[in-house]
């Protein structure tokens, strides 16, 4: 096993552990630790809410997630010559989920991994505007596998990937996202839910800053929520194991964090909360190209290459969605959102033939290793996306048949109160 560069008590809040990480991304937010080109070792994780979700029935806790917790990263961890302007190349070798039998079912992690769907005063979620309450599926881990008592009938293998990871930004980029964010927000400052999470400190966690050095970093931090270009929150299902990255340098030694650790997501992490949250281990080897980012290009975010470490499932049900609102019938032009969109909604709608609730099929197609595709961009004014949803996931055929969808009671999801 790697060397332990960064453990985590999972009984513990993160700002409790003897080594806290961070919750806001900041130059000033001391590395944990020192690494060296070709150094491979082992990072814990907390669950990315610092486990405010519970194994239980009931999506009042999805519900009322303090968003100004998250996301909870460790690192960051310094890789001795890296400079500015360097790329920094991290390899995947492993990663899962937590493994202390004596507390099996603590948190998510250990056994269990859960998907939520966000309300929308709370950042909703991809169908917000059709889905804007709270709901929860509690997902339990069977080596490669995740079944769910809330969503019954399906059982899929786990696509594990970090859903976010990313060096730390120079003050001037810094100082640029949060400008550029704050006039995105000044465009509809009232709307539900925002257009973007401006600096906040409340239950900033600053890593091992202390005095002015923290409350600055509380102040000016930006909040985690969204990929950036330093990497960030990118929630790439295939960003898996045996993946390489390649990250652009922004300040002296990089500062590589990473958390939010998924059992397994679909294509756009569609309910916001849509992969299986957990919390577990990542395995990291890393190396420098100096002067890298210059050499490839490399002005903005990382680029990667794809571990072949991943579900191989053969056989898809295709839903097609187009840049046409049809709930007031206007037309999008080339907007992919739009398509994107419609294809879920299409989904959503096939699987309650079947039995499921909205609101299940919703949670599933976040959670799934669905495959989401941009079709067709280009033949004005619609553009074309597709949902490819695995068959086989399904202990039931889901095609398309003469007579008919077999519709059943599957139960529902974990509602609120």
């Amino acid at each position: 096993m790697p060397k332990v560069v960064f453990s985590i008590d999972q009984s513990k809040p993160m700002g409790e552990q003897d080594v806290p990480g961070h919750n806001r991304w900041h130059p000033d937010v001391p590395p944990v630790a020192t690494v060296r080109p070709g150094d491979e070792f082992r990072v814990e994780c907390r669950d990315w809410t610092d486990c405010q979700v519970g194994n239980n029935d009931s999506a009042n806790d999805v519900r009322d997630i303090d968003l100004t917790k998250v996301h909870m990263l460790s690192g960051p961890f310094a890789v001795e010559g890296a400079e500015p302007g360097d790329l920094l190349i991290v390899d995947i070798m492993d990663l899962g989920p937590i493994h202390y039998p004596e507390r099996l079912g603590a948190v998510p992690g250990q056994g269990w991994g859960y998907t939520g769907v966000f309300a929308r005063a709370n950042g909703g979620g991809f169908l917000t505007d059709y889905f804007p309450d709270a709901y929860k599926a509690i997902w339990d881990f069977h080596g490669i596998h995740a079944t769910s008592r809330h969503i019954p009938g399906v059982r899929h293998t786990g696509i594990t990937h970090p859903g976010l990871f990313a060096t730390a930004p120079s003050a001037e980029l810094l100082m640029r996202w949060n400008r550029r964010e704050q006039a995105l927000i000044d465009t509809d400052p009232r709307r539900v839910p925002p257009l973007a999470n401006p600096p906040d400190p409340s239950n900033a966690v600053t890593g091992t800053a202390t005095g002015e050095v923290a409350a600055r970093i509380a102040r000016e931090g930006a909040r985690t929520v969204p990929p950036r270009e330093h990497g960030g929150n990118q929630d790439i299902k295939n960003l898996t194991r045996g993946s390489r990255i390649f990250f652009p340098v922004f300040v002296k030694g990089a500062n590589l964090s990473v958390g939010d650790l998924h059992f397994s997501q679909g294509d756009g992490e569609i309910t916001f909360c849509g992969a299986i949250e957990m919390g577990g281990f990542i395995d990291l080897h890393v190396d420098l190209i100096k002067g890298g980012m210059a050499k490839y290009g490399v002005t903005t975010n990382p680029i990667f290459m794809p571990g072949n470490v991943e579900p191989r499932y053969c056989e898809f049900l295709a839903f097609v969605g187009i840049s046409v609102d049809h709930d007031t019938d206007t037309n999008h032009y080339l907007d992919a959102t739009v398509a994107y969109r419609r294809a879920c909604l299409n989904a959503v709608e096939y699987l309650k033939t079947w039995g499921y609730t909205g609101e299940q099929a919703y949670l599933l197609l976040g959670s799934a290793p669905i495959e989401g595709r941009i079709s067709g961009i280009v033949d004005i004014p619609n553009a074309c996306c597709t949902l490819y949803l695995p068959t086989e996931i399904f202990d039931f055929d889901l095609r398309p048949t003469a007579e008919g969808p077999v519709k059943k009671d599957r139960g529902q999801c974990a509602v609120t109160s």
